[in-house]
This record gives C-alpha cells, structure tokens and sequence, in this order.
C-alpha cells in the first residue's frame, strides 16, 4: 500500500497580520527546540554529517540561511491555517 498525504485543506486561509507576526515567532521556537535536543544528543555545529552528529543549522535562528528560515516558517504558518481552517480563533491579549 502506498502513502497518500492529505494535509488539511488551508488554501483558502488567509492569516492576519497578528498571525503572521506569530508564525515568526513559533517558527524560532520551533528551531530553539530542535536545536536543544540535537544539543542534549551531542550533535554540533558543523557541515552536515549524520555519523559525526555535526550541522551547519545549529546555530541562532538570526543566523540561519532563508531556506531554513523557510522551512520552520511553513511549518508554523501551516499549523496556524490549520488550527483557523478547524474552527478555532487565535487571538492577541492586548
């Protein structure tokens, strides 16, 4: 049997500037988690060797390439359209 993905449908979901403004946030998170437990399993900053436990990638999120930014940005933006798309609301405390 072959695995067919079907992703919740946010096509139609436009995220408010809030939103957008969170999804840069959780995207960072998303890296400083990832980041830590590569850390606590002793992986370092290094070109990409799976053997070693070395990656370029363990690094502040200022500091990373776009197309890693991207990559957690996606993520993020995609569980905020699907969080929305499931009828919930997301709201800034002012």
């Amino acid at each position: 049997m072959t695995y067919e993905p079907k992703p919740i449908d946010t096509s139609s979901i436009t995220l408010s500037p809030d939103l957008l403004e969170l999804t840069e946030r959780l995207a960072e998170n998303s890296h400083v988690h990832w980041a830590a437990r590569r850390l606590k399993e002793g992986w370092t900053l290094g070109p990409r060797d799976d053997a070693k436990k070395t990656n370029p990638c363990l690094a502040p999120y200022d500091d990373l390439p776009d197309s890693e930014k991207a990559y957690d940005r996606t993520t993020a933006m995609e569980t905020l359209k699907a969080i929305v798309t499931l009828g919930y609301r997301i709201e800034k405390v002012r």
